[in-house]
């Protein structure tokens, strides 16, 4: 026995008429239009991917694959993962350190540091490898 999902009239209600109107007038094998996928994304928000997917008449991937393209979870804002490491001054203790280093055309480099390297010691390793 089949059994069709009863939502609460109102928004599930509008939603089944205005698929069942662009149904009946649309051109064969058009593709749904996209405020008709987000009203049914939102849809599925309340009240979950199966039981719309079930009552709107969608393919339930379909309606998975768009889902999972919108913002996350309802009511938390969508922000861009970043992460930059800021250390105090002072907070890391001096060190030194040795490095050698030989290219393909056998060109060697040795330098000897005393404390923190920084951003001079990245450009001077970079032109010696982009010298061989």
């Amino acid at each position: 026995m089949r059994t069709r999902t009863v939502f609460a009239p109102g928004k599930l209600e509008r939603l089944q008429h205005r698929f069942d109107l662009w149904r009946k007038t649309r051109k064969r094998c058009s593709p749904i239009p996209e405020t008709l996928w987000s009203s049914a994304v939102e849809l599925a928000r309340e009240h979950g991917l199966h039981r719309t997917a079930q009552a709107l008449r969608l393919n339930y991937y379909a309606l998975k694959k768009r889902f999972g393209l919108i913002t996350c979870a309802p009511g938390r804002p969508q922000r861009e993962a970043t992460f930059v490491e800021l250390l105090p001054p002072g907070a890391v203790a001096p060190s030194a350190c040795s490095i050698e280093m030989e290219n393909a055309q056998g060109g060697k480099i040795k330098i000897q540091l005393q404390g923190l390297g920084g951003a001079d010691l990245a450009v001077l390793l970079n032109s010696f490898w982009k010298a061989s």
